[in-house]
């Protein structure tokens, strides 16, 4: 039993019941003053929103610091020649597809529509509407970091976090302490993270409460829903795009290959962790006979970057917020929605619940209520490993059609497995 309620993941589902079970209640007795203002607007909201704050809180920090991290890793982008460009148009080429095909799947099924949210604040998503695409551009280059930072503009951190990474990777020795610096920073920000995503069964419990309170059914459908479009994005994006590497330009047997991957998926879903399958996707791909040197360099640095699975729920669950509360992304909000969510998945960390909290980076930066991650947290674990798997299945395909291309491949050896 102790150990039961160690496992965050059923203090989670057990939290997201309790919470629609309390906000069925509260919703079947009279309505007075003690139910909405001591309850609901006030212990409920002080949980839930608390909580949001917290996770606000860690944003910027994580984002800038973790990019910066994740950029230098590169090192002098001269040296990485050939191979080093490959596989990161690769990794970009594929999470704009991911996030593209999320948000397709979203407008097409609607996973939110009909949930009625409420929301305070007054939309600003549209309020840029008439602006051309060389002012949406202009808008996105920070003039003065620090006034990016302080009025927490992401997107604009998030340029200056690539600069600054790609610099400071440049530099060889130079740069050593300085990133060392950050390496350090970094470490204690995940702490800060982690224990705040401790807190998450209490979090969800408030804001799953009075979203049930305040909508009743529909929000356990739109969740439902939620999960069944996902699972449909993700199979699309292996199909489309991994199937699609394996058969035209690694050439090599599918079957044969998703067989082999099968053992690392079992750990990718279980641990929701791409860091901690690492090992095992290196061991796979050394019995798959492709060269050292590259799976090597590869692997590391798709658990940064390439975050094609993380991607897909980042442009899908933003347009399910959007709808969920009723707020009609324009064409430029979506185009946002793209770059900040491929910016996000480059300094996503490979370990679990990190992805909600880009999510909030994500849904900051096209004007959306953060309070909406409410809707989807009681559930981000099994989205967590579903896209974790994905995450990681995509870092060894195009390790694959890497060593094909680059014949760094034993076929032979491949054919033995």
């Amino acid at each position: 039993m102790k150990k039961l309620l160690k496992n965050n993941t059923v203090l989670l589902v057990s939290s997201l019941v309790f919470g629609v079970i309390f906000g069925f209640i509260m919703k079947l007795l009279p309505n007075n003053l003690y139910i909405d203002e001591i309850i609901v607007n006030g212990l409920m909201r002080l949980l839930g929103t608390g909580f949001i704050n917290l996770i606000k809180m860690t944003v910027i920090p994580l984002v800038f610091v973790s990019l910066i991290c994740g950029i230098s890793s590169f090192g002098d982008t001269k040296k990485l020649g050939a191979i080093g460009v490959k596989t990161v148009m690769w990794f970009m080429v594929s999470t704009i597809v991911a996030i593209v095909i999320g948000v397709v799947c979203a407008q097409i099924f609607k996973p939110g529509a009909g949930l009625n949210c409420e929301y305070e604040i007054v939309n600003t998503v549209n309020s840029q509407e008439s602006k051309n695409i060389v002012d949406m551009i202009l808008d996105i280059i920070p003039s003065n970091p620090v006034k990016s930072m302080s009025k927490g503009n992401l997107l604009q951190i998030l340029v200056f976090a690539v600069f600054f990474g790609i610099s400071l990777g440049t530099m060889g020795e130079k740069s050593k302490k300085i990133l060392d610096v950050f390496e350090t920073m970094n470490e204690s920000i995940m702490k800060i993270v982690m224990f705040v995503m401790k807190l998450a069964p209490i979090g969800v419990f408030a804001l799953i409460s009075i979203t049930v309170y305040s909508t009743g059914t529909e929000s356990l459908l739109g969740i439902i829903k939620l999960i069944g479009v996902f699972a449909l994005a993700l199979i699309m994006h292996v199909i489309i795009v991994y199937c699609g590497m394996l058969k035209f330009i690694a050439k090599i047997p599918v079957t044969k290959f998703f067989r082999r991957y099968a053992k690392v998926a079992g750990v990718a879903f279980s641990t929701a962790s791409s860091n901690a399958v690492l090992p095992m996707s290196m061991q796979m791909m050394k019995e798959a006979g492709v060269d050292s040197s590259l799976y090597q360099f590869v692997l590391p640095v798709g658990t940064t970057v390439n975050m094609a699975g993380t991607a897909v729920l980042q442009g899908l669950t933003t347009v399910f917020i959007a709808q969920a509360y009723n707020i009609n992304l324009s064409f430029q909000a979506i185009i946002t929605v793209v770059v900040s969510a491929v910016l996000a998945s480059i300094g996503t960390a490979g370990i679990p619940g990190v992805g909600m909290v880009m999510m909030a980076m994500v849904l900051e930066s096209v004007g959306l209520p953060v309070q909406g991650i409410g809707l989807v947290l009681g559930v981000d674990r099994i989205l967590d490993m579903m896209r974790t798997t994905v995450n990681v299945l995509g870092d060894s395909v195009t390790c694959m059609a890497l060593a094909r291309t680059e014949n760094m491949i034993n076929l032979e050896k491949f054919e033995n497995i």
